[in-house]
């Protein structure tokens, strides 16, 4: 898969429900060490988020707003969903996933996700556009 001109493997996917909604996170490797996600939510409108994770930021969820590299994040909605995961997560293949999500501006988004009991994983995410993102199919699937 390509993302705004780099290339990322899936390792792992994450399929979540919350009521009548559904979503999908795809957890992508491009060997530099960091996390990276593309979310897929396909409501009345498709929305593509890339995300990193921020595993040094100190911030916790629960406010109105966030303030966090330069950015002030406005809360946008809170949850909580079942999720069935496969690939390599660190995560047992079922289970519940909290989440905050808040939002600065039209494309920057910020996350907080705790999978079961576990702390608050942080991440800054961008909306990608369909022109962001480029799927290369498996060798199998060729």
């Amino acid at each position: 898969m390509r993302i705004r001109e780099r290339e990322y493997a899936v390792s792992a996917t994450i399929r979540l429900v919350e009521g009548d909604w559904s979503w999908v996170q795809h957890l992508l490797d491009d060997g530099s060490g960091t996390r990276h996600r593309l979310s897929v939510e396909d409501g009345p409108e498709l929305e593509l988020v890339f995300w990193t994770a921020e595993p040094s930021a100190t911030v916790t969820p629960g406010a109105p707003t966030i303030e966090l590299g330069g950015r002030r994040f406005t809360w946008t909605e809170t949850g909580q969903a079942r999720y069935t995961a496969t690939g390599e997560t660190e995560l047992p293949s079922t289970g519940t996933m909290r989440y905050h999500d808040y939002q600065s501006g039209g494309a920057a988004r910020l996350s907080f996700e705790a999978y079961g009991e576990e702390g608050w994983r942080v991440s800054r995410g961008d909306l990608l556009g369909p022109a962001d993102l480029t799927i290369h199919p498996t060798p199998e699937l060729r």
